[in-house]
Formats: C-alpha cells, sequence, structure tokens
C-alpha cells in the first residue's frame, strides 16, 4: 500500500514540475499548483519537499531565474525585460533572486563577472595537479586538473568578462594544508559559493562529515531532513565547486559501491583510502 503510494506522489511531483516550467511566467501560488495535481496545498508542500528536495517555491523561484539567465546573455535584453518575461513584479524581485542563488546581482551576471577579480593558481598535491582559485569573498573554486588549459577555460566559462590572474595567494596556502594533513590551527577559509538553497544545504551537510567517515546518498539526505531526495542530493553533490575541502568523495552508495565523483572514481578511492590511513594512526 505504501509502495502504491509512493507511486501515486511520484506522478504528482512529476506533474507539478512540468506545470511550474510550463507556467512559470505566471507566477502561480502553491495552491495552483497544488490544485492542479488535485491535493490540499498543505499536503503538496509536504510531499514535494519529500520528493524535490526543496520547497515548490524555492524550486519556481529557481525555475524562472534559469529563464532570466538564459535572457540575460542575450545582448539587448535589458533587466527590465528579463523581469516582464519572467512574470515578476519587478527589477528587485530579480535582484533579490539573483543575489540569493548567484551570489550576484543580475547586472553582474550580465556583465559576466565584468568587475569581479579571480586569483588563481596551480598547485602540486598529493593527489595530482590542483587549481585553485578566489575572489575577495574566499574560495570559489578547487579542481583536480591535469590540463591546465581546460581548467582554466572551465574557470574562465563560469565568469567570462571577470579578470584572472596568476598567482599565489594567502588563502590558497590554507587550502594546501589540507593535503598535507596539516589540520590543525587552520585559519578558517572563506568560501565564496553560488548555489540553490538546497545545493547549499547538502554542501553544508558534507563538511560536516569527519575525515575517514563514509556516508550513502541516503543517509546524507536523512541528514538534511529529505530522506526521498536522494537523488536530488547526488546531483548537488555533483555540483560541487570546491573538490575536497568540501568532501563530496566521503558519499558512497548505499550498496557500499563507491558512485560516481566529478574527479575520476580512482582518485576518490585513493582520497577515502588516505583519509582512513591517517585517522587509524591519529
Amino acid at each position: 500500500m505504501e509502495k502504491q503510494q509512493d507511486v501515486i506522489n511520484y506522478e504528482r511531483i512529476a506533474a507539478a514540475i512540468a506545470f511550474v516550467k510550463q507556467h512559470f511566467r505566471e507566477q502561480p501560488s502553491l495552491s495552483t499548483i497544488a490544485d492542479h495535481v488535485h491535493v490540499s496545498p498543505d499536503h503538496f508542500q509536504r510531499i514535494f519537499q519529500e520528493w524535490a528536495g526543496t520547497s515548490p517555491k524555492k524550486f519556481l523561484q529557481y525555475t524562472s531565474l534559469q529563464h532570466a539567465k538564459k535572457l540575460l546573455l542575450e545582448k539587448q535584453v535589458t533587466l527590465f525585460d528579463a523581469t516582464f518575461e519572467t512574470g515578476l513584479s519587478s527589477t528587485s524581485r530579480l535582484h533579490d533572486l539573483f543575489i540569493n542563488i548567484e551570489g550576484m546581482s543580475p547586472a553582474e551576471f550580465k556583465n559576466g563577472g565584468k568587475d569581479l577579480t579571480i586569483h588563481y593558481g596551480y598547485y602540486p598535491t598529493k593527489f595530482g595537479q590542483t587549481l585553485i582559485a578566489s575572489t575577495a569573498k574566499g574560495i570559489c573554486y578547487v579542481s583536480f586538473e591535469e590540463d591546465q588549459q581546460q581548467g582554466l577555460f572551465v574557470l574562465a566559462s563560469k565568469f567570462p568578462r571577470a579578470s584572472l590572474r596568476n598567482g599565489t595567494r594567502l588563502e590558497h596556502q590554507s587550502v594546501l594544508r589540507f593535503f598535507s594533513n596539516d589540520w590543525n590551527n587552520l585559519p578558517q577559509i572563506k568560501l565564496h559559493l553560488r548555489g540553490t538553497d538546497f545545493q547549499l544545504k547538502v554542501w553544508e551537510a558534507l563538511l560536516k562529515i569527519p575525515a575517514g567517515k563514509l556516508l550513502s546518498y541516503q543517509e546524507l539526505a536523512s541528514e538534511i531532513n529529505h530522506e526521498r531526495a536522494s537523488r536530488a542530493v547526488g546531483n548537488a553533490i555533483g555540483s560541487n565547486p570546491i573538490a575536497f575541502l568540501i568532501p563530496c568523495h566521503r558519499v558512497i552508495q548505499t550498496s557500499g559501491l563507491l558512485g560516481g565523483y566529478r574527479w575520476g572514481t580512482v582518485r576518490k578511492s585513493a582520497l577515502i583510502a588516505w583519509e582512513s590511513a591517517l585517522t587509524i594512526h591519529e
């Protein structure tokens, strides 16, 4: 009986997501979306949160933002045009969406990070060449990159008009201490992260997994009170822009298999084994 209800709820949420994607310009209310799938607003709020890993309101905001981002990349589209086409009531609402999710204003996004300075450097580590990048707000990118040119291309594609400057920074050295097993008396490393509320919640949960410990995707979903959203959790983990510091390598499949890893399963195995050995000898 419970499995049958799960199927029904899944179909409802799938229908609701399709409805929001089709009608986001109308900025439908919670009641309107709930009516479409024939449940009460309170019940719909609960099951949507369980299955999608976020609230209907946040999903609508994220869908609206993605549309606005596409529009703003077109040269002749103004902020007012993007606001109108997205169905938002004012440019201030569009501004708030960008600040809360992207960590920058609509104008900064449209300008491709024009006034943003990103300092980056390549450093040798135990697990391969590592690209570390930072802004005035903190570390914004850490990635294992064998090909320096390709790694820089990926970084530049995120902020096409930002000023990229190659050079060693103090905050970069703080990151490198982690690879030297120097985890004591580390200065607090500030992160400059951009993501949805759900992604940030998942990344925060990853930070709480101790070195040498592993969690399954399902267990991590339970940690953030979204037991049914293990797939959404997996997607958020895959979007993690900060390798190693945000330890997505500590999450494996329930079966015990490693699962995927953005920087390769061989490197994931090595990271897990190294941390396990360190904690055994502590």
